[in-house]
């Protein structure tokens, strides 16, 4: 391809910042989904020895092993050849890759002269899209300066400065969910959220769409979840004025408490939530990936003929989950005994294990004389002066490839998604 795209009969050409974990499973999905016809990533920095170090980086994978194995099997062939080492030109698949080792502020980097719409930053270090476009540290807005016409961040986004509102221009999204929403007239800044919450706002969303679930009371969640390369290999110092110090202990031989913000972001993709007592948390265990989601709800149930609340049980769960694995590829649903790795690369937001689900009935009582603004004379006049109020209690549990089959694939249906819409 020419480095001056016109306007008219462009291919469609995708740009990636940086060759992480994220960066580098988006370039294999994009290679084997074979939508956009040239792909430039940008590392901003030399590696290694050259473009045979790049290659062998993006080839092989401690997770998902060889990518020409990954794509076709294990008699498949390598499928990276080097065209142009000075340039960093390269053929992955019958897809032209270039490779830009030159600038690393967003600001710099020639998207343009690549032709090159859709950015997705895989970077994690531009979080905030308040910061001005010609930060000193660098912007996700210098993206759209270097010619983006609309940039994916494969994070959610962080706004430091409380006070702040998210810009207009700003959104989140998970496919499948919300991303419908998404305006080219309006949105330039898109979160892809996390792997978490693209799991669990596929959990959630079922139960909300069902009548008889989408009383949810509170709810709670808890992932048991992969590592990253957040965390340490051996244990190290904390950085000055870092709050969680359990991130510096070593990840292999240890379960780690920690936080997550999945249940705050899910409001951003399903506003309804809003209304619901949710909290949440992570546990990292030594995995390198396949996480579980364990969802905790609470349901305000109805009585039935004998007074028992019996209208929501595993059944009417299982029943809900299996008929949305019906409708949505998004959502699968099993019955089988599964451990983690059974799962790895499996293409679906959520995997819902049905033999695992479980609920409980109960009553709670309420004192109705705790009730305030009752009507005068109201409380006198019942003689039963608690009330029982049904409820049932559901453990409900997901489990998502949290780098490729579930986060890097959504958001790869969501950049296709946004390219075919800006044109």
């Amino acid at each position: 391809m020419s480095n001056t795209s016109t306007q008219e009969n462009r291919r469609p050409v995708l740009g990636i910042n940086s060759l992480g974990r994220i960066g580098k499973l988006t370039l294999w999905h994009h290679i084997q989904r074979k939508y956009f016809q040239e792909i430039v990533v940008n590392q901003g920095r030399d590696i290694g020895m050259g473009m045979e170090t790049i290659a062998r980086l993006i080839e092989a994978d401690a997770t998902y092993g060889l990518l020409h194995r990954f794509l076709y099997g294990y008699k498949a062939k390598p499928c990276i050849q080097i065209t142009d080492d000075k340039n960093g030109k390269m053929i992955i698949d019958g897809i032209p890759v270039t490779i830009l080792r030159q600038e690393r502020n967003p600001l710099n980097i020639p998207w343009r002269q690549y032709g090159a719409d859709v950015v997705v930053d895989c970077s994690g270090s531009f979080k905030d899209p308040t910061v001005p476009v010609d930060d000193k540290k660098g912007s996700i807005r210098g993206h759209l300066n270097g010619g983006a016409k609309v940039v994916i961040h494969s994070a959610p986004f962080k706004i430091k400065n409380k006070a702040l509102a998210t810009p207009d221009d700003t959104i989140t999204l998970i496919y499948g969910i919300n991303h419908t929403a998404f305006d080219p007239k309006k949105h330039l800044l898109v979160s892809a959220a996390s792997c978490t919450t693209t799991g669990l706002a596929h959990m959630v969303k079922p139960l909300l769409d069902n009548e008889e679930t989408s009383t949810i009371l509170t709810a709670s969640m808890s992932t048991i979840h992969a590592v990253t390369n957040t965390q340490s290999v051996l244990d190290k110092l904390p950085k000055a004025g870092e709050k969680d110090i359990r991130k510096t202990r070593s990840i292999l031989n240890n379960i780690i408490l920690t936080s997550t913000g999945a249940a705050k972001a899910l409001i951003e993709v399903i506003p309804e939530v809003k209304n619901i007592g949710f909290m949440g948390d992570s546990i990292r265990v030594p995995t390198n990936t396949l996480s579980l989601i364990v969802l905790n709800a609470t349901f305000q149930a109805k009585r039935n003929g004998k007074g028992d609340a019996a209208n929501i049980d595993t059944k009417k769960l299982n029943d809900i989950y299996e008929k949305t694995a019906q409708a949505t590829p998004l959502v699968r649903f099993t019955m089988q005994q599964n451990v983690s790795t059974d799962l790895i690369g499996e293409d679906a937001a959520i995997i819902i294990e049905g033999q695992f689900n479980h609920t409980r009935t109960a009553f709670i009582p309420v004192d109705l004389s705790q009730i305030p603004n009752l009507p005068a004379g109201l409380l006198d006049s019942l003689k039963e002066k608690t009330l029982q109020l049904p409820v049932v209690h559901a453990k409900i549990f997901g489990w998502y490839d949290n780098e490729y089959g579930s986060y890097t694939n959504r958001m790869g249906d969501l950049t296709v998604y946004i390219h075919k819409n800006i044109q």
